[in-house]
């Protein structure tokens, strides 16, 4: 058997299966085989998904990833150039433009890297050939489908990330559903190609989300002597729903220092997420994230992607600070 005939319904029980499911929700079932029929078999997406968690890098590697001149000063044009849309988002959604912004260049730079798989085949070979996620990736790529067809475009033509992540904002397909919007009112959803359209759904995401505008993200923290002896009882850097309160933070020790930390001890919410991260000479550097932390991490269940975001959006202010007061 041809490999591009492997998720043919004719020889892929698993893929007529789909094939009826979608038909009986309105999709043409010839319309699906077509486009199945094109869906090719990649090794090399089941090997990068077996591979994605192999390595944890540290704090001070992840930074250098992200925190370079070039995407920060990029960054900052960004903001100068897209500075209508932005606006407007913050205005409608409460989700501050350098957040946004940062988002967008964390995921592709600000849609210079929007991934080199094409979608259809990343999608259909995780959903019949992942050994633990197949369920969830057959549900990706029945999203995946029915976005195509309603949009009208081709989805053999279509790529991403080996994940089968879309867009400037690397949506998956069911993200894709349910919090991309037509923000520049074309009638269209475009996240491939429109600009406009994904900053507004980056902001609708995070709202979606409960992001609590003008509320801080995060806080640089110092820990007392007895607070050292007992960091086991602390719960550094999860992801989960923070229930842990400021005032446990600073009974275990761990306090909120620096400028802006008036603000941040002064938040409606008083939930925090205690983060300690590495630096490059093995020691430790403390923060506490506010619950807008917690919500970029919705984005991507990391706490080192969250802190990431937040302090590349905060060098991306500063830059375009810079820039204005240059050009004057």
């Amino acid at each position: 058997m041809a490999e591009a005939q492997h998720f043919h319904p004719r020889y892929n029980a698993d893929t007529k299966v789909l094939v009826e499911e979608l038909a009986e929700r309105g999709l043409p079932a010839k319309w699906l085989t077509q486009t199945l029929e094109q869906a090719t078999f990649r090794q090399d997406v089941l090997d990068a998904m077996a591979g994605a968690a192999e390595r944890r890098l540290g704090w001070h590697e992840y930074r250098d990833i992200f925190l370079t001149e070039q995407r920060i000063d990029e960054g900052a044009e960004f903001l100068r150039q897209h500075h209508e849309a932005l606006e407007r988002a913050d205005a409608e959604y409460g989700v501050p433009a350098e957040i946004i912004t940062a988002i967008i260049g964390v995921e592709t730079y600000y849609g210079r890297y929007k991934g080199r798989h094409r979608v259809l085949d990343s999608l259909a070979t995780l959903a019949f050939h992942h050994p633990q996620r197949g369920a969830f990736f057959r549900g990706e790529l029945a999203a995946f489908l029915r976005i195509a067809y309603e949009q009208g475009v081709d989805p053999a033509e279509l790529t991403g990330s080996y994940a089968g992540a879309m867009g400037f904002p690397q949506f998956i397909p069911t993200s894709y559903q349910a919090y991309a919007v037509d923000f520049d009112g074309d009638g269209q959803r475009d996240l491939w190609n429109n600009q406009v359209d994904a900053i507004g759904s980056v902001a609708n995401y995070f709202a979606e989300h409960d992001w609590q505008a003008g509320e801080p993200i995060y806080q640089r923290a110092e820990i007392s002597s007895a607070g050292e002896k007992a960091q086991a009882d602390i719960p550094f850097n999860q992801v989960s729903t923070p229930a842990y309160t400021l005032a446990q933070a600073e009974s275990a020790g761990l306090h909120p220092v620096g400028e802006g930390a008036d603000a941040f001890l002064s938040r409606q919410d008083n939930r925090v997420v205690p983060l300690r991260l590495a630096r490059e000479d093995g020691s430790q550097t403390y923060y506490l994230g506010g619950f807008n932390f917690y919500v970029i991490t919705r984005y991507n269940h990391s706490h080192l992607y969250a802190m990431a975001v937040a302090t590349l959006a905060d060098a991306i202010v500063s830059a375009h600070k810079m820039q204005q007061e240059g050009k004057q």
